[in-house]
């Protein structure tokens, strides 16, 4: 093989196989003597790639971690699978990870053959998920367009309808995609408007990239999770929570992402203060964090609980009797 860009191809792909590769078999693989080998082992790892090689009376190269992500060679059922793999967990909205599988597919779809594409069509249209019910689902592939529109700096055009069904023509310059865990919000500039704005994704509809280029723009808050869980507070929160919470700091932050504060008291405890519409969404929050905690206030968040718990008092005892 003369070709040099496309045998360091060929050999970045045998070596991303899991195993140790001797010189020797390298080389009658892409029939070119031991030493070209040994350059072309070179120039990858000017390119980046972490390449061990092993002593030995033979020697041998494995593809080893590194200290950064290097691209990534996929044969043709490699990317089909990754790409349903992140489609699913994009419109599930797996916890922690939504965004990042919306932004791998955009990355993926823009690079995939057509005929790779109708394959991955094919499979999703074939499969029907189980939806957990506690949300409207979105369409993954409107995701991927709002996040490569966000990532090309991009302007939008798409329809809106509002909580109050008002039907609108929307043109904005997108931002960033966030995830709560059974929606999914863009936050956008609207051009119409001069303004921020944040829309519902499950109420766009016709979303087109208009290929014009939009200027960076600074958000008047420290990142969009910030800005819509601000925003959403002043909004919908009629209920304020104070409670402690027999739980790390950290991982009660991590279970309730829009909390106003949650304040450390000691390493295994803190102070939770939030808001929400609803006091029967704070009660079970909290009882599914599945540990200790103790309201301080509102008070009829204490009184929900109580009842709460004497149902399931009389519901595990046989009835009312």
């Amino acid at each position: 093989m003369t070709d040099t860009p496309a045998r360091l191809l060929t050999l970045l792909s045998l070596l991303q196989t899991p195993r140790e590769w001797p010189g020797s078999e390298l080389a009658e693989r892409l029939e070119v003597s031991p030493r070209t080998i040994r350059r072309d082992i070179e120039r990858l790892r000017d390119l980046g790639y972490p390449v061990r090689a092993t002593m030995g009376s033979v020697g041998g190269y494995r593809l080893v971690a590194g200290t950064a992500m290097p691209p990534l060679l996929l044969d043709d059922e490699e990317a089909v699978a990754i790409a349903v793999g992140l489609r699913a967990a994009a419109g599930h909205a797996v916890d922690g990870i939504e965004e990042a599988s919306v932004r791998a597919l955009a990355k993926l779809v823009q690079v995939l053959p057509s005929r790779l594409r109708h394959r991955v069509s094919v499979l999703n249209d074939a499969t029907v998920p189980l939806m957990r019910g506690d949300g409207p689902t979105v369409d993954p592939e409107e995701l991927t367009l709002l996040a490569a529109a966000i990532t090309n700096r991009e302007r939008l055009r798409f329809g809106y309808r509002a909580v109050d069904g008002a039907e609108s023509r929307r043109l904005v310059e997108p931002h960033r995609l966030v995830a709560t865990g059974s929606r999914w919000y863009l936050v956008a500039f609207d051009n119409d408007r001069d303004d921020w704005r944040i829309f519902r994704v499950d109420r766009i509809s016709r979303p087109l990239a208009t290929g014009v280029r939009a200027p960076a723009r600074e958000l008047p808050a420290e990142d969009a999770a910030a800005y819509v869980a601000a925003k959403f507070s002043r909004i919908s929160a009629t209920h304020r929570v104070v409670a402690t919470v027999r739980s790390p700091a950290e991982e009660v932050s991590r279970r309730f992402p829009g909390a106003e504060a949650v304040v450390p008291l000691d390493e295994h405890s803190c102070r939770l203060h939030s808001r929400a519409e609803a006091l029967e969404w704070l009660a079970m929050r909290l009882v599914l964090m599945g540990c200790e905690f103790e309201v301080h206030e509102p008070p009829e968040l204490t009184d929900y609980l109580r009842a709460l718990g004497a149902r399931a008092t009389r519901a595990t005892a046989g009835g009312p009797g």
